[in-house]
């Protein structure tokens, strides 16, 4: 609170600016919300420094040291807006959109939805402090969440593939999903479909005729071709035997094959452009120096720590472990009256991206790491309270998450210790 009174203090005027296209609704008021100038702007957000200027004028007439600017984070023009405040020495602070919702549905029963009174509600907000301070821009982190933006791009592009790719051959050519146990993670498999699809227009019968030798030869090729040594022969196998299985829509066979070669070429190229992603966020932690510390938890890979570092920014601009737990949505939220106490639930509040990173960042740690296989085991085993598993992979997600801030913040290797006990006493009275 003390540091937004520094930012929102009464000497200054608030601005609250409501940001569209091509419409710039912005109010000038003191702190008890009454407004001293309004005006709307026909211009695009990086045309705003008039906008500003005049309402650093109109605050000054009104007898007030300066401005203090206000508007909500949606879209990009709020960044735009952040920069321009900041080449005019003017402070900048952040309305989260869900509070000018229940602000709106507060002040009367209409619910009146306009430019002008939303940025009213912004300026109001601002003056009661129930705004906050946006991320510092910094080069280096700022590039690490872009390129984390660019992975999850990818992320959903590979999973949409292989979702399609899956459909049609369960509609077309349903024995070749039954022929390995993940058949979308064996290159053998890969590689035998990418050469099966790309022979005789999808014609089985015809590619069956061509014998398990000659077909055998052509996927090594397709493997050496991607970087790989030698097939699975069980899996060419099951896929020529496959070959002279009937079942499935015969008639849309050939079409559906095609669209799997084009689907298969698309995953493939996916993939190649995720790795080079990967490479370029794990370069970045190399350059502000947190791959050792990141990759200290072990289980945690640099990958993994990049892609949540990516959706927090720089951890040190949180208080506390907990506060970037809350920043995901994975605290407990309370509840309790008196002599009731409800079932305590997560927020869900916070930012899913987040929580996506954090979540498939479990699966590696809940297997390498002793300190969290242990604490899955006695969540999903105990007595009293016992948690389901999913519940008991949650709380690890949020484990992961106090412990990564805990090690970038301290700039100290994870302990097992530590993130056991949560305290170095019975360390140091052992050494003693």
């Amino acid at each position: 609170m003390s540091r937004l009174r520094a930012l929102v203090p009464t000497s200054n005027a608030i601005v609250g600016v409501d940001l569209a296209d091509r419409k710039q609704m912005v109010v000038v008021t003191d702190h008890d919300s009454k407004v001293l100038a309004r005006r709307t702007f026909r211009c695009r957000a990086w045309d705003m420094g008039v906008a500003l200027d005049w309402a650093g004028q109109r605050a000054s007439a009104a007898g007030f040291a300066g401005v203090t600017v206000a508007c909500e984070p949606t879209g990009h023009r709020w960044r735009v807006l952040g920069q321009l405040a900041a080449d005019r020495g003017m402070a900048f602070v952040c309305v989260q959109p869900a509070m000018t919702s229940w602000s709106r549905r507060a002040e009367d029963l209409t619910c009146d939805k306009t430019d002008e009174k939303d940025a009213v509600l912004i300026a109001r907000l601002t003056a009661q402090l129930r705004c906050y301070v946006p991320e510092p821009v910094d080069e280096t982190w700022g590039r690490l969440r872009h390129l984390g933006a660019r992975r999850e791009q990818l992320l959903v592009e590979m999973v949409s593939q292989v979702q399609q790719i899956r459909a049609l051959l369960e509609c077309v050519w349903p024995a070749a999903l039954e022929t390995a146990r993940q058949p979308f993670r064996s290159r053998s498999w890969v590689a035998m479909l990418r050469v099966i699809c790309g022979r005789d227009n999808g014609d089985l019968a015809r590619t069956h005729r061509l014998g398990q030798a000659r077909l055998e030869q052509a996927v090594r090729r397709e493997i050496a071709r991607t970087g790989g040594q030698r097939p699975s022969l069980r899996i060419i196998r099951n896929l020529f035997a496959a070959l002279s299985d009937s079942a499935g829509v015969r008639a849309h066979r050939r079409g559906a094959l095609e669209r799997v070669q084009l689907l298969l070429g698309d995953w493939c190229e996916s993939g190649r452009r995720l790795a080079e992603v990967e490479q370029r966020m794990t370069a970045v932690l190399d350059e502000l120096r947190l791959t050792e510390l990141v990759t200290s938890i072990p289980g945690l890979s640099a990958v993994a720590a990049a892609a949540m570092l990516a959706e927090t920014g720089d951890p040190t601009r949180f208080p506390t472990a907990r506060s970037m737990v809350e920043h995901a949505g994975l605290a407990p939220r309370e509840r309790q009256s008196g002599t009731f106490t409800g079932r305590t639930k997560l927020t869900g509040q916070g930012h899913p991206g987040l929580r996506v990173a954090a979540w498939r960042a479990v699966w590696g740690t809940q297997r390498a790491n002793t300190v969290y296989a242990a604490r899955y085991k006695h969540l999903t085993s105990r007595e009293t309270n016992r948690l389901t598993p999913t519940q008991a992979q949650t709380v690890i997600a949020a484990a992961i998450l106090r412990q990564l801030h805990a090690v970038i913040t301290t700039r100290q290797p994870w302990d097992p210790h530590i993130a056991t006990h949560g305290t170095t006493r019975a360390k140091i009275s052992t050494a003693a």
